[in-house]
């Protein structure tokens, strides 16, 4: 039993310590932009891997060169709670969930009409409910696995990014880390790439095209002026007016 309770000792000073490397790591986004995330460094490995070269593009701008027009789109698309909210959108989880269970229930039927019921199967995840901090959190800190243990620990760096920075340099960090096609990443490389022109002079109309593409950026590059993506831009640019910047 002392063995047991050792080792439980143990553990918990091994969580707490890396819950104040944590902590350090975020206080000091206050003054420093990361240099990277560790999805952008699993991507990394992945492209050299793939492709025995990396093609990378990106440009960490001040919030200052950021369009407040994308600010604007992103937030409209990914969050539009996010000025208000403490990092976790909890209305949003319940209907994600819900719809997500809707979903799997109308796979299953399909499932079972066409005989295949007791086949694996993806499972058929319509939408998720996490916020720009969430999404944050993960980015800059965990792998891209799905269980229990990760989730709760995002819900942790998700309370700490939003006590220790303000929603603007949350912003800020995210808009100059998050994915917008194959080793692109941030708004500066986004607009050069898609539109030949910095951050800072973006549209409304090219805003809104780049917020359509950051749920799958890799799938909507290959065509980013698709209907789709002009049709749901159109939405998201209506919407606009109505965000209030942190």
């Amino acid at each position: 039993m002392k063995s047991l309770s050792r080792l439980a000792l143990l553990l918990l000073l091994a969580l707490v310590a890396l819950q104040l490397y944590f902590a350090g790591r975020i206080a000091l986004m206050n003054l420093l932009a990361p240099e990277s995330t560790t999805f952008q460094r699993s991507e990394m490995r992945r492209i050299v891997a793939e492709r025995q070269q990396l093609l990378w593009s990106q440009q960490w701008v001040d919030d200052a060169q950021l369009s407040r027009q994308l600010k604007r789109a992103v937030i409209a698309s990914e969050d539009a709670g996010f000025s208000e909210h403490g990092g976790v959108d909890w209305d949003a989880l319940e209907k994600a969930w819900e719809r997500n269970q809707q979903a799997q229930a109308r796979a299953t039927k399909v499932a079972e009409k066409r005989g295949t019921a007791n086949k694996p199967k993806p499972a058929a995840k319509v939408v998720g409910g996490s916020t720009i901090t969430q999404q944050l959190a993960k980015n800059l800190f965990l792998s891209g696995e799905r269980n229990f243990v990760r989730k709760g620990q995002e819900f942790v760096l998700t309370l700490m990014l939003e006590a220790l920075l303000s929603k603007q340099r949350i912003l800020e960090i995210y808009l100059n880390n998050v994915e917008w096609g194959e080793g692109l990443f941030g708004a500066e490389a986004a607009a050069r790439h898609y539109f030949h022109i910095p951050a800072s002079q973006l549209s409304a109309s090219q805003a809104a095209r780049l917020a359509v593409m950051l749920p799958a950026p890799k799938r909507f590059e290959k065509r980013p002026a698709s209907p789709y993506v002009l049709s749901r831009a159109a939405t998201i640019e209506a919407r606009m007016p109505a965000v209030a910047l942190p």
